[in-house]
């Protein structure tokens, strides 16, 4: 994994990183790997992990089909008090 540093910004370096390593499961998989886990614990968690999934991804196929609604979205809240505008 490699991020660009640019202009010697190491906060915006080191957020860039954490967010490509949340999002390659990086954390998590740190996480599970601090103790052991039985092999029974883990057939179990795969399969609720599994079952998560398939819900998922049905969940969403019903709302594109339109048989389940959307998520609601959030209003944008409306700065009535922006400076430099009349």
């Amino acid at each position: 994994m490699q991020v660009i540093v640019r202009d010697n910004n190491i906060d915006q370096a080191l957020r860039v990183l954490k967010k490509k390593m949340q999002r390659e499961g990086l954390f998590r998989e740190m996480k599970a790997r601090r103790s052991y886990e039985k092999p029974s614990e883990r057939r179990t968690r795969e399969k609720q992990e599994a079952v998560r999934r398939s819900r998922k991804a049905a969940r969403k196929q019903a709302q594109r089909e339109g048989l389940l609604p959307g998520p609601k979205r959030k209003p944008r809240p409306v700065n009535a008090a922006r400076p430099g505008t009349r």
